[in-house]
């Protein structure tokens, strides 16, 4: 079996990744789960772990928490999105939102300082959760530290009692040359996962994480230690949503790491715009070919972000893809509807910023 590495992996293949790790599709529980968003009914949340109970919470309006976190190490790009707008979208179902900024892991595994990962955090993610819609006003809504959270940290050192070295290996590879810190940080997502049940919080109710692939170590982990721990604290285990990480711009994983193949929140609308109209697709070698044969809006860069953000309207999204098969539309043509939506996009996300960013320092 595969390890994965979540401080580094590149997961492609879906389907292997539900075989080996036993993660259950999501169009199993779609039908479950009242006025489902996009992400669930386009398939880009694809796999889940025990969804039912959010299910059952979502359609009898039971109490539940969405926790998830961020290890501020660079710039957000459009695919982070997808975590905001499915923590909009719990927000609206009547979640309890919590969010953790990992700045004890950042340290550990990236060598980047605490205040560092509070500047980073603040002025470049939570600004532009807040610019694209996430009411960080609420009562329901959670933003903390890792390192200021004693609660998050005292059972981070409770639940270790029941972790071996082996079993921290096995599942993240760690050897004799990863740092002891970076050994502990695993125990930290579990606690940042397992909080909101503790009694100050509310007590125990099912809590749902929603990650990329590369995150499932985490979540097996978790709900391992809430087993092992549920009668000291009555923890009910986890449950996760998995969505599909974005293609970037050249054809590769989109990284904030690579500036080509992002697209970043904070890109001005010229250069935002200059990535869509040079971003690769799915389309034919000539105009001539494209025509007779069509294009392949399932490898295409340009058809994703339509996908993924920029079409709300599931009828025209059907129609592009039916044209692009067909030879109808050339890739000019979609590009310039690609670029004109993150304008309009980027435009809104400029607006708000100013205000979005004064609001965020306020927020620690």
């Amino acid at each position: 079996m595969n390890m994965i590495d979540p401080w580094g992996s590149s997961i492609i293949d879906y389907d292997k990744l539900t075989q080996q790790f036993g993660i259950k599709a999501f169009k199993d529980v779609l039908e479950d789960i009242p006025n489902p968003s996009k992400l669930m009914t386009r398939g880009i949340i694809f796999g889940q772990r025990d969804y039912k109970n959010i299910a059952d919470c979502l359609e009898n309006k039971k109490n539940f928490a969405t926790m998830t976190g961020m290890m501020p190490s660079g710039r957000m790009h459009i695919g982070h999105k997808m975590v905001v707008d499915q923590l909009i979208w719990y927000q609206q179902m009547g979640a309890d939102l919590y969010v953790s900024i990992a700045d004890m892991e950042a340290y550990a595994a990236r060598g980047i300082s605490k205040s560092k990962s509070r500047e980073l955090a603040l002025e470049e993610y939570i600004a532009n959760y807040i610019a694209l819609g996430l009411d960080v006003t609420r009562d329901n809504f959670h933003l903390y530290l890792q390192s200021e959270n004693d609660s998050v940290k005292d059972l981070a050192y409770t639940i270790g009692k029941k972790v071996t070295f082996s079993q921290m290996r096995s599942i993240y590879g760690f050897d004799n040359s990863t740092n002891i810190a970076h050994i502990y940080t695993p125990l930290l997502q579990v606690a940042d996962i397992l909080h909101p049940q503790l009694e100050e919080y509310g007590g125990p109710k099912p809590v749902v994480v929603p990650v990329g692939p590369d995150q499932d170590p985490h979540i097996r982990l978790t709900r391992d230690l809430a087993t092992k721990f549920s009668e000291e604290y009555g923890f009910i285990e986890p449950s996760a949503t998995f969505h599909r990480f974005m293609t970037g711009l050249t054809g590769e994983k989109m990284s904030s790491s690579k500036p080509k193949s992002a697209i970043y929140l904070t890109d001005s609308i010229k250069d935002a715009t200059k990535k869509v109209k040079s971003a690769k697709t799915g389309g034919r070698e000539s105009l001539s070919e494209q025509k007779e044969l069509g294009g392949n809006p399932d490898e295409c860069s340009i058809y994703e972000l339509l996908v993924y953000h920029l079409v709300d309207d599931d009828s025209k999204l059907e129609e592009v893809r039916t044209k692009c098969l067909n030879g109808e539309i050339m890739c000019g043509e979609c590009k310039m509807c690609a670029a004109d939506a993150i304008e309009d996009m980027f435009e809104d996300l400029d607006a708000k910023r100013s205000d979005a960013h004064e609001l965020a320092q306020t927020l620690l």
